[in-house]
């Protein structure tokens, strides 16, 4: 399974950013838009990390990170619209590993992260398995059958969006954005392509794919 992580913002689009983000370097992610439902989601989901935003309906980040100390000893970060010294420092206090202060670059957000689970070693789920394919996502490797398979950077960073969530469709915005953090029009023969490569190095028949399905009109999704 993947390193979960999970993300409570109640802001829908730095929600999808975080998870665009998280999902192409192959963490799985569980989003909650307030304090209380992620506290529940916590404890179903029992994530390895939290990126928690201050300000929320409900229970605040302030006290949701007081919370989630109390269960766990996992890696917290707080983003947070605050910059001033006394809330990074309450927030520490707190219990939080981090404070990132909004507005944040998510490339950052992510390498201190993942800076945070190594240190935690917590970063211990490094595989992604759907069906014959196994994605050793420390080692940056592919593996069918457990026989290796050559990936482009960007072959890796689709693959591992769509196995962090077997059964889920991905738009091609989705998956463009989650390599390159935008999306242009002229950008949708290019995923095409992509996924053509893909299914040329992954499927048994090409031509009839059974891993990467297209799901006409909507995008894509992967199957075991």
């Amino acid at each position: 399974m993947a390193t979960t992580i999970l993300i409570a913002e109640d802001d829908a689009d730095i929600r999808e950013v975080l998870r665009l983000y998280l999902e192409g370097e192959g963490f799985a992610v569980a989003e909650a838009a307030d304090g209380d439902a992620a506290l529940q989601l916590a404890r179903s989901a029992d994530p390895d990390a939290a990126i928690l935003d201050v300000m929320m309906p409900g229970m605040n980040g302030y006290e949701l990170t007081r919370a989630l100390r109390r269960q766990s000893d996992i890696p917290i970060l707080i983003l947070s619209a605050k910059s001033q010294d006394n809330d990074k420092i309450l927030g520490l206090n707190l219990g939080a590993d981090d404070y990132i202060a909004k507005p944040f670059n998510p490339m950052e957000v992510v390498a201190r992260l993942k800076a945070h689970l190594r240190r935690a070693g917590r970063a211990r789920r490094d595989t992604l398995t759907v069906g014959p394919l196994t994605l050793d996502t420390a080692g940056l490797q592919l593996y069918k059958n457990g026989e290796p398979i050559p990936l482009t950077p960007t072959e890796y960073k689709i693959l591992a969006q769509l196995m962090a969530s077997p059964g889920r469709i991905f738009t091609k915005v989705q998956l463009y954005e989650g390599i390159a953090g935008e999306y242009f029009e002229s950008n949708d023969n290019t995923m095409m392509a992509h996924i053509s490569k893909l299914r040329e190095k992954i499927e048994d028949d090409p031509k009839n794919p059974r891993c990467i399905i297209t799901i006409r009109g909507l995008g894509y999704k992967i199957e075991g």
